[in-house]
């Protein structure tokens, strides 16, 4: 029997980060998840360990942080043995005109997006180097980053780095196994986008295949991606849209 891979997802405390999350331990991969609401990942741990018996462990805290991450990867091996999975999810979404767009909320973002995601990724790459079989690295990206959407320059910026960071990373990194993917999403239905009464409709209505995506969609890609069935596949982002930005209809319209 092959032992269990470990995950640790970022912004996992609800929405898709805890789709992905329990996705995977549907897949008997041990699960460490983390997010800043501490109460909202020791109930999402104890309801994944429940459905499926895997080990669930939440880490609180601010994901860029580096004694957050470092806290990460510490678990991770001191609980399991190994870091194969590493997913990261979190993310903030800071709206504004361009012209009015305010040099703190630009930093915010930069903050969490571009220095969160790549600092976890080098505390993981550093211990997947020396693992006989890597491990995979996921970020999460957005179609904001190959399509404009109004008032998300700073956002979009930050996203289309990510997956810059892993496409650039596929030199550094391959030779040790491991491969770095993003997925970018496109409209999801999640608790967070259900605060709008008119999103479900708005996005229904343009995008291709008839609605936003649900949290499960992008688990399901997510789980391929960091799985041995996509053990070719690096360097690359995966848009899951329904078609959206083939075409491209701003919501605005």
């Amino acid at each position: 029997m092959k032992p269990r891979k470990t995950a640790i997802i970022t912004g996992a405390g609800q929405g898709i980060g805890l789709a992905i999350a329990e996705k995977l331990a549907s897949q008997s991969v041990n699960i460490i998840i983390n997010d800043l609401e501490e109460g909202l990942i020791a109930e999402a741990c104890k309801r994944i360990s429940s459905a499926h018996g895997v080990p669930a462990i939440a880490i609180a805290g601010d994901s860029s942080a580096e004694e957050v991450i470092e806290e990460l990867i510490q678990t991770a091996i001191t609980n399991f043995g190994s870091v194969d999975i590493v997913i990261a999810n979190s993310g903030i979404t800071l709206f504004g005109p361009f012209l009015e767009y305010s040099r703190a909320d630009f930093m915010e973002v930069t903050r969490v997006n571009q220095l969160g995601t790549f600092f976890l990724a080098q505390a993981a790459a550093k211990v997947m180097k020396e693992q006989v079989n890597g491990g995979v690295l996921l970020f999460t990206s957005s179609v904001t980053a190959h399509q404009s959407h109004e008032n998300l320059a700073a956002y979009a910026m930050s996203k289309a780095a990510i997956e810059m960071l892993a496409k650039n990373l596929v030199l550094e990194l391959a030779p040790f196994k491991i491969r770095v993917n993003t997925i970018a999403p496109g409209a999801t239905v999640t608790n967070r986008t259900k605060l709008d009464p008119d999103y479900e409709n708005t996005w229904s209505e343009i995008t291709p295949l008839g609605r936003p995506a649900l949290a499960q969609d992008i688990a399901s890609a997510a789980a391929f991606l960091v799985s041995d069935e996509a053990n070719h596949i690096t360097g690359q982002t995966l848009i899951i849209d329904g078609g959206w930005t083939s075409v491209s209809p701003s919501p605005y319209a």
